[in-house]
């Protein structure tokens, strides 16, 4: 019968994070005393099988009990006495000298509340099997390696006697707890990777660590994928295995490029199905269908809110798989901050530093991993006409230049930027001639009422622009200055084009006349029924308005 965690010990804490973010170990002093073999963790508990691994890779039968309480394998202050620990003897043959085995130390854990299901049991059961041959094949490919990003804190595994792993197979409640706790993420992910492994510490065994597994997500993505839970469990295993030997993806698009690799490889050699975990997430990210705009106007109310009912809406569609990616005019930090109050900011949010996203009307694009793909600025010289007629005619403006915000004067219609919109606090820099050389800008925005607006702003603008730039309106009160031939539409296609996606894949909600391009180009455009008359005339269909949740009806109604 497998082990699994009594209540007692579910209720100690596992010093997890992120497969991708792998703390080390604090530095323990260890007693000297003879013939003991002392082992460090961080704060954790389990209860386990030791599975002894013989000079072929695979496990013995010979499975010996074991209940890690924080400290070490053995209740007695950490300390495991050879004895204890029923080493196998190896006779060695006269006049021959046999290279000593590494030892491979595996537990497999089942954590308690996960139901007992003859599939999971069974996978357990290969598990001891498949770790110790995944990390035979993951340490001999460290001793020529060439990968330049890599944590190099694990390099030659031969100077150890032995190393030890744990995988502990749980469910979402369960991940999702360590995700808050240790990462301050509430939600449940698919796999969590916690290293041991202290250099300093001069041990003669390799605590390398602890890999989580939640089942339950490992089962929708087995799902999703085409392959079996087996399957999904030993490409989470591996991506976990990897990161503890210090690979790390986020690092950079050329650590994610290595490791990807190593992913690959790993699976292939081992003969198993399936892609690694990081081209799976590729593939998923590039077959999702939605694409969802805009803040101001769709998916914010009148009161620039977003409602319990879009936020609701928007959760169910990332936990149904369907990737939501934000095109708005504003700039990225507001986006966050008005998303950040209904708990759709952040890392596994649709919008944080870390994901892609099209803003500022389509003039700086971020692709994976929050870069920046593409950004277009404003012409110096429309500039100077703008900020000359601001300052002669004193109608308040905001210059954009990526994430921040600057202006010739303070004014009410100014701060309201700030306080309604969430864009950061305009700088006041007040002259011409300095507004000029303080940064490179990508649009400029005129604010005043909105007859003034359509009677005045936009008639002037439009004929003293011409083609050298380009005026639109998200909101009746403010009017956009961009350069010429740019679009939101135009960068939502840059962004596509950089994840591999289509435009029939995509669905996009709008509903102000920057919205247009973007509606055209999706397989299908939704227009609120408060947006303006030249965008429902384009929208393949009319939803209802954003004071009564009309990003949540169109998501109910098309996107599932």
């Amino acid at each position: 019968m497998l082990p699994r965690l009594s209540p007692l010990l579910r209720t100690s804490t596992f010093p997890a994070t992120m497969a991708r973010v792998m703390p080390r170990a604090a530095a323990v002093p260890l007693s000297h005393t003879p013939n003991a073999v002392a082992f460090v963790r961080l704060p954790s508990a389990r209860l386990g099988f030791v599975a002894n691994v013989n000079r072929f890779g695979f496990v013995s039968q010979s499975l010996k009990p074991s209940l890690s309480d924080g400290q070490g394998l053995s209740p007695r202050r950490g300390r495991v006495w050879a004895s204890q620990r029923e080493y196998r003897k190896v006779r060695r043959r006269a006049g021959k000298r046999k290279e000593k085995e590494l030892e491979l130390n595996v537990s497999i854990c089942i954590e308690e509340d996960l139901p007992d299901d003859p599939e999971v049991l069974s996978i357990a059961e290969m598990l001891r099997l498949n770790v110790p041959m995944a990390m035979k094949l993951a340490f001999d490919g460290l001793k020529d390696s060439a990968y330049k990003t890599r944590d190099t804190a694990i390099n030659d595994v031969g100077g150890f006697e032995s190393v030890e792993l744990s995988v502990l197979l749980c469910n979402d409640e369960f991940i999702r707890k360590l995700n808050k706790e240790w990462r301050d993420e509430d939600h449940a992910t698919d796999v969590l990777s916690m290293s041991e492994h202290v250099p300093e510490l001069k041990l003669p065994i390799l605590m390398l660590g602890d890999i989580v597994i939640s089942v339950e997500t490992a089962a929708r993505q087995a799902e999703e994928r085409g392959h079996t839970l087996l399957d999904e469990i030993r490409i989470l295993m591996v991506h976990g295995l990897l990161h503890l030997l210090g690979f790390d993806h986020e690092l950079s698009e050329e650590a994610e490029a290595e490791m990807e690799k190593e992913e690959e490889l790993l699976l292939k050699s081992l003969g198993w199905k399936g892609k690694g975990l990081i081209q799976s997430a590729y593939d998923a990210e590039n077959s999702a269908y939605s694409h969802k705009e805009n803040t101001d106007g769709t998916l914010l109310n009148s009161k620039s809110q977003v409602t319990p009912a879009n936020a609701r809406a928007l959760k169910e569609a990332m936990s149904r798989g369907v990737k939501v990616v934000i095109a708005t005019g504003k700039a990225r930090p507001a986006v966050i901050e008005s998303l950040k109050m209904v708990d759709l900011a952040g890392k596994d949010g649709i919008v944080s530093e870390f994901s892609p996203g099209v803003f500022l009307q389509g003039l700086i694009v971020y692709g994976r991993q929050g870069r920046e793909i593409f950004r277009r600025n404003l012409d110096p010289d429309v500039c100077r006409e703008v900020y000359l007629y601001s300052w002669e005619n004193k109608v308040p403006l905001v210059a954009f230049t990526k994430d921040r915000c600057l202006t010739l004067f303070d004014h009410p219609l100014v701060d309201s930027v700030h306080t309604i919109y969430h864009e950061s606090k305009a700088e006041v820099i007040p002259s011409v001639e300095s507004l000029l050389a303080a940064a490179e800008i990508q649009k400029v925005i005129f604010m005043d009422t909105a007859e003034g607006v359509s009677t005045t702003l936009r008639p002037y603008w439009s004929e003293a622009l011409r083609d050298r730039a380009t005026v639109v309106q998200a909101v009746p009160d403010m009017l956009e200055i961009v350069p010429h031939g740019t679009s939101k539409g135009g960068g939502v296609k840059i962004l596509l084009d950089h994840l591999g996606i289509t435009a029939k894949e995509i669905m996009a909600i709008g509903d102000g006349e920057n919205d247009i391009e973007m509606l055209e180009l999706a397989m299908l455009g939704i227009a609120l029924s408060n947006g303006s008359e030249k965008t429902k005339a384009v929208a393949n269909a009319i939803g209802v308005s954003n004071d009564e949740d009309g990003v949540a009806d169109a998501i109910y109604r098309y996107a599932f």
